[in-house]
C-alpha cells in the first residue's frame, strides 16, 4: 500500500519520519524518495534490518536503523535526543519475508521447526510455548487470538498429542489441528490457519501494548505531523480504530483521525499480492497548534 501510505503521510513537506516496522525498507525508501528529509527505521527482526540496510544504502546518513520493538518508541527517540517527528508508519503483523523465509516456522506450507519468533534472538519458540502451556491456556489463546470456534477441541488435541511426542514442527501442529477441526464441506482457508495466527500473536505479544504505542506515537508527532497504521487482522484493526478515536475524543494531543473508514488496497494490488487483501490502513494528524489547556 505504498501509494496510500504516501497519500496519508505527505512526506513531500520534508522532516523526520519513523518507520516502526521497516522490513525490506520498501515503505522507507518510498517515503524518502517522496521528500522526507530523514528516516529512523525500527525492526524486531535482525534479518529484516540486513535487507533494509542494503536497500537504503543510497540515502546514506539520512537513515538510522535500530534493532528494537516499535513499542520502545519513546525510549529510542529519547536516547537520540528527538522530541518530535513529522510522520510515523507502523505496518503491523508478520511480514511476507518472515512467512516465506525457510526455518522461521511461521507457515505450515513447509514442515520445519516450530519457531514463529519475530525476533529469533530472544524469547521462547512456539514449540517451547506449546510444550509449557496448559490446555486451558492454549484454548483461550486459540479462541481469543485466532477467533477459532473449535479452540477447545484443538487445545485438547494438542495436549493429547504432546503426551505421546513433542510437538516441534509446523507439520505436526498443522496435522493435529486439521484432525481436530470438524470438516463441513469446502473451506477457503486451511483449518490450521487460525491456530497458527493465534499462537504467533500470543508468542510475539502482538496486541500487548499496541494501544500504548499508538498513544506514544500521537504524542511524538510535531504540529501537523501524521501517522499511518496498517493492520492485517481484525483484532489489530479494532485496537487501532478505537485508540485513534479515543485520542481524538480526549483532545489531549489535538489528534484528528483522517480516515473515517479504513483505506484498503486496490484491486490491482490484491491481484499482484493476494496477501494484501486483508490490509487496512488508518491515519491521523496532529493539529497545527497544541490544544489549549485552559
Amino acid at each position: 500500500m505504498v501509494t496510500e501510505v504516501l497519500e496519508q503521510l505527505a512526506p513531500a513537506r520534508g522532516g523526520l519520519f519513523v518507520d516502526c516496522t521497516v522490513g525490506y525498507g520498501g515503505h522507507a525508501r518510498a517515503i524518502l524518495e517522496a521528500g522526507a528529509s530523514s528516516m529512523i527505521g525500527f525492526d524486531r527482526d535482525p534479518a529484516a534490518l540486513v535487507e533494509a540496510t542494503a536497500a537504503l544504502v543510497p540515502y546514506g546518513n539520512r537513515v538510522t536503523l535500530v534493532h528494537t520493538d516499535y513499542r520502545r518508541l519513546d525510549e529510542v527517540l529519547d536516547a537520540q535526543g528527538i522530541a518530535g517527528v513529522d510522520g510515523l508508519l507502523a505496518d503491523l503483523g508478520v511480514s511476507s519475508m518472515q512467512l516465506d523465509s525457510p526455518g522461521r516456522g511461521f507457515s505450515f506450507r513447509r514442515d520445519e521447526p516450530l519457531d514463529m519468533r519475530m525476533d529469533p534472538t530472544a524469547g521462547p519458540t512456539a514449540a517451547d510455548a506449546i510444550r509449557d502451556a496448559d490446555e486451558r491456556t492454549l484454548a483461550d489463546v486459540i479462541h481469543e487470538f485466532g477467533e477459532e470456534r473449535h479452540a477447545r477441541r484443538i487445545a485438547r488435541a494438542i495436549a493429547e498429542a504432546r503426551m505421546r511426542w513433542p510437538v516441534t514442527t509446523t507439520g505436526q501442529l498443522a496435522d493435529i489441528v486439521r484432525r481436530a477441526v470438524p470438516r463441513n464441506g469446502y473451506s477457503r482457508i486451511d483449518p490450521a490457519t487460525r491456530t497458527f495466527q493465534a499462537i504467533r500473536i500470543w508468542l510475539n505479544r502482538e496486541l500487548e501494548g499496541l494501544d500504548a504505542f499508538l498513544t506514544q506515537a500521537a504524542r511524538r508527532l510535531r504540529p501537523r505531523g501524521r501517522m499511518a497504521v496498517i493492520s492485517f487482522q481484525s483484532l489489530e484493526d479494532r485496537v487501532v480504530k478505537h485508540t485513534l478515536r479515543s485520542l481524538q475524543a480526549a483532545g489531549e494531543v489535538g489528534l484528528t483521525v483522517r480516515t473515517k473508514r479504513p483505506v484498503v488496497p486496490s484491486e490491482a494490488e490484491v491481484e499482484r499480492n493476494p496477501r494484501a487483501r486483508s490490509a487496512k490502513l488508518r491515519a491521523a494528524e496532529r493539529a497545527a497548534c497544541p490544544p489549549s489547556r485552559a
